[in-house]
């Protein structure tokens, strides 16, 4: 038996329906073999083998009523989005804090508090902030992924019904049922779906409440598409009487190892019997069994929708298996680069603390316990890195967030990561989904052309009228002719023409198609089909007065204006491909007995297979240019002898085992596309979202590079650039599509790279190849293009797209969804937008961003990004100039005093410094703004000013580094030159000159003064001067309200900030900012 399973698991390699055959055939004799022995056992431990074969290569056999042993060998039926879990948490987050240099610096000046021969004032005053900073962010942390966790909680407990053996086999009236939750679900189970039920697991389907075996399933959240899409039933388990029928059935389903792509899936269905009513005699051969081939129309893959009806599947695949969370990727935790270059600012300013601190006590000429007063002065200086820096940076993040949120210009803007409001202010890349996202999948008809007539949007009535008129000539119902003939009535005649011309062109556009009407609970009619385009056409012929009204697999029904039916048999479809970029039907009129093959697609195909004319290529143009997705409508008559002679050599084609396809084209071409009837070209508009051309052109003047990564097909993803304006007017388009060698490739990028002012339409599978062949050559030259579309991309190729731009450029990328199929992207980017749309809020949960429409992009980015960016850098270099001063002018104090390690302000005063005295003055200046809303959207330049990173470089740190060595100096030694004689009182003289020079210098570092920073001002200056009297161990009062105290303090003052000033307001006339020339 062994032998015999090894040989099975070799024939299973080779995917042939032959050895699949065979293999069942060999089980089957096993399973029959041996009825003597307990069934079930042999049962369980047959499906222990073929696990373990399947093991290594994923794929698997599932039985019918697979017993427990073999099911749990499969991943369980989970969704999980968490981050952490009780055991991890702290590890995790305290890990994500002291991985920056930073924090880390700080936990170490605070440990060393600990240490009585480094202990330097009040333990509180370290240990404190950096509790505070840790606490903040450990809870946001926490309180974010219990978000996750309810979010996951309620998606695994969703109930499904399941189908179980009845449990004495008892000629029960209907299945046995039970419900379990979409966490207990398992391989081989057998699921009941309703209409509007999410699917759990991908799943086969065996049978649907459709007779035909059909259903349709919504996938937006897996491929962002809304347009419903069509999957059938395995016909053999749809034949069978009733669901019961099939717990009664013995056989199994192959499926192949679990894979990301979604349009492929290779597998197979075998019955071998019916359960028979009692066990068959040792003797008797087994039947032989049925195979069926299964492939990706039979299945439906979790997170799509049951649109319509009721289904039962077979699970294949569970959990981590199934293609929806093969297709998503985890979130990685977002740093933006303001932070990674102030921690890079960071590992400087401690360079230059050490190196202080070596001088001082080399100057000294290291005596006594020389190491130890290294970590002194260390710690001494430890202010030149404040801890403030983050709370303030942290609580400047929290402004900003609220007044994004609080924006009524963008109403319903939720911020959901809080830490990058400042990387808005830096994006140069902007990926884009289409639909749902530029557009809002919405589609209308808006023109209709003849050749000699044009109707557009608004003379739709008068096609009504036509069309009623040829109708009613028809039932003999026009109005009776007046006995005079008048000029109204010859025109009528040629009305007559046209009114018939219409007749024909509105009904050729009300047969051929692929839509179904669906009938709703409360009786009102929708139209499915796989593609928007077709319901907005048949929703137009329902508008002038054709209404479809039934359609099946062989018949169609349509109501003309009169409210008589005509009805038409479907003798064959032809359904639209991507290669033959058309779609034609043969009908018969149910009552004439007429034959027509009607056919509809692109103009480029379209044009050699109708009779020669001279206006469809201008007009195709013309209606191009207008963003309009155009579609040829022709028509042929058949007589019954053609048919006969056409039906004969397709069938002879269509059983051809080699060449199937291209012999069945050959068939359609030769006797059915041939000197096709003309009858018009329609014009469907796809509605894109409010004030998506103004807002796209706004980024592109701000040096944003715009990408748009679509799932839809090239032809339509060109008309949305084009409408959209992602191309400008006269530009040219290269088109690059079904690549199949690394040599096509390189032409194509030679090609590239000689025209680098064109846009680029790439599809997903050339896109592939050219990421595997040539991919830093690709992304090099794709990154300098203005405009890029990739089409039919799926999930995870649009963030290996983000991901390849960040790691090539190194610049910010931000990506903007809006269904479940962007949320991959969406995790890839710096900065990630969602769009609350109609394919769910999955995209918005997963972002960092979330907003309700695509034009709210402008003011996120134009306006708040690039306040925030410059108001954090701001903030950042104020933060480091306030510890770099006061360290100078501890240095300057030490080197004086025989460089002892002696604190120059301690306690109190040192407390006071980084919080009282100066906290709200300078965290005033996140509310600082150099112009106004308006300027900042009329001028998108001023944005690309920011790209460049010139707010916070090495130039304005090393400007801010020389301005606090000339304060801290000009300070400390003009008070040590002031006061000789009153050396107790140099403390209180130098802190007060300190204090008010900072509250000044942050007056000349304001650009726009807001009520709140005056009021910061005068209330701290305020405080100051009450504390005084409150801290008499460091101030006398006496000396301090004397005349001498306060000339003093305004001499050095006007020593430290006058230069600054004069020097601020010399270059604002000589060099002055962008900004300011627009003022």
């Amino acid at each position: 038996m062994k032998g015999r399973s090894k040989g099975k698991g070799k024939m299973r390699e080779q995917y042939l329906d032959e050895s699949d055959e065979e293999a069942t055939l060999l089980g089957n004799v096993e399973r029959h073999g041996e009825g003597d022995i307990d069934g079930e056992d042999v049962e369980e431990s047959t499906q222990m083998k073929r696990l373990q074969l399947s093991r290594q290569d994923k794929s698997r056999t599932i039985p019918f009523r697979p017993g427990d042993g073999f099911q749990t060998h499969f991943p369980p039926n989970m969704v999980r989005n968490q981050k952490y879990n009780l055991l991890t948490f702290f590890p995790f987050v305290l890990y994500e804090q002291f991985k920056f240099f930073f924090n880390l610096y700080f936990l170490l000046v605070a440990l060393s508090q600990f240490i009585p021969v480094l202990k330097i004032g009040f333990i509180f005053t370290y240990v404190a902030p950096l509790a505070f900073v840790l606490c903040v962010t450990m809870g946001k942390e926490a309180y974010d992924d219990y978000k996750r966790y309810l979010r996951d909680r309620e998606a695994n407990s969703q109930k499904y019904l399941t189908l179980v053996p009845h449990p004495s086999h008892s000629p029960d009236s209907g299945p046995h049922t039970r419900s379990v939750p979409s966490s207990s679900l398992r391989v081989g189970d057998l699921v009941m779906l309703e209409k509007n039920q999410r699917v759990p697991a991908d799943m086969v389907l065996l049978r649907t409440s459709d007779p035909s075996g059909t259903c349709f399933i919504r996938t937006d959240q897996l491929d962002g598409e809304t347009d419903w899409k069509l999957r059938v039933a395995v016909p053999t388990t749809q034949k069978l009487g009733s669901d019961k029928e099939l717990m009664m059935l013995d056989g199994e389903v192959y499926a192949d190892a679990p894979i990301k792509d979604l349009h492929t899936f290779i597998g197979t269905l075998t019955v071998n019997d019916t359960f028979p009513p009692s066990p068959p005699p040792a003797l008797s051969h087994p039947p032989l069994p049925t195979v069926e081939p299964l492939t990706a129309e039979n299945v439906v893959w979790s997170n799509t929708v049951l649109a319509a009806g009721s289904a039962v599947g077979f699970i294949v695949y569970t959990g981590s298996e199934t293609r929806a969370v093969m297709n998503t990727s985890h979130p990685e935790t977002k740093v933006g680069l303001l932070d990674l270059e102030i921690n890079r600012l960071a590992k400087i300013l401690c360079a230059v603390t050490f190196a202080l601190s070596v001088v001082l006590v080399a100057l000294n000429g290291f005596r006594g316990l020389w190491y130890i007063y290294v970590f002194r002065f260390l710690i001494l200086f430890s202010s030149i890195i404040p801890i403030s820096l983050r709370v303030n940076l942290d609580m400047g993040k929290t402004v900003y967030a609220n007044q994004i949120m609080t924006d009524p210009d963008i109403p319903n803007t939720i911020v959901r990561t809080s830490t990058l409001p400042e990387e808005l202010g830096r994006i140069e890349y902007l990926l884009s989904d289409k639909t749902g996202t530029l557009t809002q999948n919405e589609m209308e008809m808006k023109k209709l052309h003849m050749g000699t007539m044009s109707y557009g949007f608004d003379s739709m009535d008068e096609v009504a009228h036509q069309l009623a008129t040829a109708f009613g000539a028809e039932h003999g119902k026009l109005p009776k002719q007046p006995s005079i003939v008048t000029g109204a009535q010859l025109a009528t005649r040629g009305r007559r023409d046209m009114s018939s011309r219409l007749r024909d062109v509105v009904l050729s556009l009300a047969l051929c198609h692929n839509v179904t009407p669906v009938t709703n609970d409360d009786g009102s009619v929708t139209y499915q089909a796989s593609s928007p385009d077709e319901v907005a056409i048949v929703k137009w012929t329902e508008s002038v007065g054709l209404t479809l009204v039934f359609r099946d697999r062989t018949r169609m029904e349509v109501q003309t204006p009169m409210g008589t039916r005509l009805s038409y048999d479907i003798l064959e479809l032809f359904p639209f491909t991507s290669e033959s970029k058309r779609m034609g039907i043969v009908v018969r009129e149910t009552q004439s007995g007429e034959l027509l093959f009607l056919q509809k697609g692109a103009d480029v195909v379209m044009a050699r297979i109708v009779q020669r004319n001279d206006w469809l290529e201008e007009e195709t143009g013309n209606m191009a240019r207008e963003g309009l997705r155009t579609l040829v409508v022709a028509r042929k008559r058949l007589t019954p002898q053609q048919y006969a002679a056409f039906k004969q050599r397709h069938h002879e084609a269509s059983v051809r085992l080699e060449g199937r396809n291209e012999a069945m084209t050959a068939v359609v071409a030769e006797y059915l596309e041939r000197d096709l009837e003309l009858l018009g070209l329609t014009g469907v508009e796809d509605k894109l979202q409010d004030e998506v051309k103004s807002t796209l052109e706004l980024l592109r003047n701000a040096g944003i590079k715009i990408w748009m990564l679509t799932g839809d097909k090239i032809e339509t993803a060109r008309c949305i650039a084009i409408s959209t304006k992602l191309v400008a007017r006269n530009q040219y388009i290269h088109e690059v599509a079904k690549l199949k060698t690394s040599d096509q490739v390189r032409d194509q990028l030679e090609f590239l790279q000689s025209k680098l002012d064109c846009c680029l339409v790439i599809d997903g599978e050339s896109l592939q190849l050219c990421l595997n062949s040539y991919k830093n050559e690709f992304i090099e030259i794709a990154t300098k293009l203005s405009a890029v579309v990739a089409c039919r991309c799926s999930p995870t190729q649009k963030a290996d797209v983000a991901r390849l731009i960040r790691q090539y450029t190194k610049k910010r990328v931000c990506c903007i969804g809006d269904g479940g199929n962007d949320v991959s992207m969406i995790q890839a980017a710096d900065v990630g937008v969602g769009i609350v749309g109609k394919e769910g809020k999955q995209a918005s949960l997963a972002a960092d961003f979330s907003v309700t429409q695509f034009s709210y992009l402008a003011k996120l980015l134009m306006w708040h990004g690039r306040n925030s960016y410059r108001r954090s850098a701001k903030l950042a270099q104020f933060v480091i100039h306030r510890g770099l001063i006061i360290s100078v002018m501890q240095a300057v104090f030490s080197a004086i005093f025989y460089f002892a390690p002696i604190a120059l302000y301690q306690g109190w005063l040192m407390m006071g410094y980084a919080t009282v005295y100066t906290m709200a003055p300078v965290f005033s200046l996140v509310l600082d703004q150099d112009v106004n809303e308006d300027i900042a959207l009329i001028y998108p330049e001023l944005y690309k000013e920011l790209t460049k990173g010139r707010s916070l470089s090495f130039k304005t740190f090393f400007q801010w580094l020389m301005i606090s060595v000339y304060q801290g100096g000009a300070i400390m030694i003009m008070s040590l030159v002031l006061f000789e004689n009153e050396f107790l009182n140099i403390v209180a003289i130098s802190f007060t000159a300190l204090i008010i020079n900072e509250l000044i210098m942050v007056g000349i570092e304001i650009t726009t003064w807001h009520t709140y920073m005056v009021i910061a001002e005068v209330v701290t200056l305020f405080l100051y001067v009450i504390s005084i009297a409150f801290l008499p161990e460091y101030f006398d009062l006496e000396f301090v309200i004397s005349t001498r105290f306060a000339w003093k303090v305004a001499v050095i003052v006007a020593v430290s900030a006058l230069p600054l000033y004069v020097i601020k307001a010399i270059r604002s006339r000589i060099a002055p900012a962008a900004y300011s020339k627009l003022l």
